[in-house]
């Protein structure tokens, strides 16, 4: 088993790299200039000068990047252009807020999803498994940002029964005022997991309904439910990859869900470091996003290797 742990982590290795010469390479191919948003037109080419100079931009490209990988090796993502504060220090309280999103709508998103695709599986071909698709293929289909607005239009617009957007002005967390402005870009984010995860669980668990080892053990007088413990853990293997990617597309891929909600998360944050140029913390973002998917992965590589010996091999 830690054979197979140092294997996943070796292979990380070469996907992290390649992940910080890709993001360096789109940042500096994206068109403008962090300095001419800085400096006035009216201002003197020495002022731009100091300032590429300030920020190492006056040096080649390939110096630029290995200056910069060498920082992110230290832990140093670079200091942000605009205010002048290291990039953790920003990236730090956005990602937190982005986790208090994402980790819940995961949660929420998955535990319906076994639940509806396990209850659409033990009702084959009835209202209720039709239901239960008509439910998944829904959450699926809905873009994120158009559901958020919906959801601000209904409960914050015409009902003003929940906020519309932000988080709790008190920062008093798990307080009632701060989880009513988590009910709606929760609900917004689960769809999506909660949708692909039942029609994953309905299929593993059919398929595995099959096998003749279920047969075996309703022949020997099983009850449903120790039968249906049996025929879960067969099937966690193949739905638990799923769900690690829902995570890391959660955490990763909120940018709309955000802005729509106005979260100070890190989608948010990039959004900002977009419209400011601001290089260093739109790097330091991706990155640390990409580090974050890359490790869930991981961890649930080994859960499944946990469950399944077999994938070890």
């Amino acid at each position: 088993m830690v054979f197979f742990i140092v294997r996943r982590v070796l292979q990380a290795v070469p996907i992290l790299l390649g992940v910080t010469v890709f993001v360096f390479a789109l940042v500096q191919l994206s068109p403008g200039d962090v300095v001419d948003i800085l400096v006035p037109p009216e201002a003197p080419k020495e002022v731009a000068d100091a300032l590429r100079a300030r920020f190492g931009l006056d040096r080649p490209v390939y110096v630029q990047y290995f200056i910069w990988l060498g920082g992110l090796l230290r832990g140093d993502l670079g200091v942000s252009i605009f205010t002048g504060q290291p990039v953790w220090t920003e990236l730090h309280s956005a990602l937190l807020n982005t986790l208090w999103l994402a980790i819940p709508a995961a949660l929420v998103g998955v535990s319906l999803g076994v639940l509806l695709g396990t209850v659409a599986a033990y009702g084959r071909g009835n209202w209720v498994d039709r239901a239960v698709s008509a439910v998944a293929i829904t959450g699926v289909s809905l873009p994120h940002y158009w559901v958020g607005i919906v959801l601000v239009a209904i409960f914050a617009a015409s009902w003003n029964i929940l906020p519309a957007q932000g988080m709790s002005p008190d920062g008093d967390i798990f307080s009632w005022d701060w989880l009513r402005h988590l009910i709606l870009p929760v609900i917004t984010l689960s769809l999506i997991p909660m949708g692909l995860v039942s029609r994953l669980v309905r299929a593993s668990v059919l398929e595995i309904q099959g096998r003749d080892f279920v047969t075996t053990l309703r022949a020997k007088g099983l009850t449903g439910r120790r039968v249906l413990l049996h025929v879960m853990k067969n099937a966690a293997p193949s739905f638990l990859a799923l769900i690690g990617l829902q995570l890391g597309y959660l955490i990763a891929g909120s940018v709309l869900v955000e802005t729509v909600f106005n979260w100070p998360g890190s989608g948010n944050l990039m959004i900002i470091a977009v419209l400011r140029r601001d290089v260093p913390v739109l790097s330091g973002t991706i990155v640390l996003l990409a580090a974050i998917f890359v490790i869930i992965n991981i961890l649930v590589d080994v859960m499944q290797a946990v469950i399944d010996p077999r994938l070890r091999r």
